[in-house]
């Protein structure tokens, strides 16, 4: 078995907000991995004392003894669980009904000698090969389903020069517009401390020889495919294969460094906290 995985921040001079981890049984019988891509709050009180990579690794870590400890439960049941388990470590101190209480996105597979299964949560990616070098993408689509209206504004921002008071005052705009969608009847959804939002995600379960390996990114890593078109899922998989997650996240940095404004290729950040996980089954 070959497993590999790679993390960095967007900025070194912030924490990174991404989580990614394996855990094998010791009974040698499959295993899990879990990824994370923790939301950056807004400079405003969020009523929570705690970070995000604070909440990402108490939600992974969560994620990942339930996955192998829990083969009872499915695996909304086991994101339900642990953001239940996150949420009580912080209940009595801070405002959990916050709408910007820390959160995260998450991707969540497991497997064993019969089926693999797998949890998307809002936008990191998994990626599942199979024995004839198919590659299949799982994708939360809602951040790409937004009414036309968010999208025009999200354009318009990125449009303006980045550091500009025009571009600081529409982007605002824009954040209030995303933030009334976000865990809302058609919006997206991410784990935050409502384990109701575990039925929201996209899953599904294949026969255990259907799969010959899994890459799980946060859109950090991803923006290899979604923003600067080097290629498709299964290119981007191949280069995994080749270069490992090491390799991927070095070539978006690349990427990012030829084009420092966002001038060609447009997006919110410079640079992102990326993470990615590779596990040949």
């Amino acid at each position: 078995m070959r497993i590999e995985l790679a993390t960095e921040p967007g900025d070194p001079d912030r924490p990174n907000e991404d989580y990614a981890s394996v855990a094998l049984p010791a009974s040698g019988q499959g295993g899990s991995l879990v990824l994370l891509d923790g939301v950056t709050p807004p400079a405003e009180d969020v009523g929570c004392l705690h970070s995000v990579p604070w909440f990402t690794a108490r939600l992974g870590g969560a994620l990942g003894e339930l996955s192998v400890s829990r083969p009872d439960l499915t695996l909304p049941e086991i994101l339900a669980a642990a953001i239940s388990r996150t949420a009580d470590t912080h209940r009595d101190t801070c405002d959990l009904s916050h709408p910007r209480t820390p959160q995260a996105t998450v991707v969540l597979a497991r497997w064993d000698a019969e089926r693999v299964s797998y949890l998307v949560l809002s936008d990191s990616a998994l990626l599942v090969a199979g024995p004839g070098g198919a590659v299949d993408a799982v994708l939360d689509p809602r951040l790409d389903e937004l009414p036309a209206a968010v999208c025009e504004l999200r354009d318009a921002v990125r449009a303006l020069p980045r550091g500009s008071a025009e571009r600081h005052a529409l982007g605002r705009e824009y954040a209030a517009a995303v933030e009334a969608l976000r865990n809302a009847d058609g919006g997206f959804f991410t784990a935050a401390a409502d384990p109701a939002v575990a039925a929201r995600a996209v899953t599904g379960t294949l026969p255990r020889s259907a799969v010959t390996a899994l890459a799980a990114l946060t859109d950090g890593a991803g923006r290899w495919v979604e923003t600067f078109r080097e290629g498709g899922w299964a290119d981007c998989f191949a280069l995994l294969r080749k270069d490992g997650p090491r390799g991927l996240v070095e070539r978006v940095r690349e990427l990012e460094s030829a084009d420092p404004d966002g001038t060609g290729f447009p997006r919110g950040k410079r640079h992102d906290d990326a993470a990615v996980v590779y596990a040949e089954l």
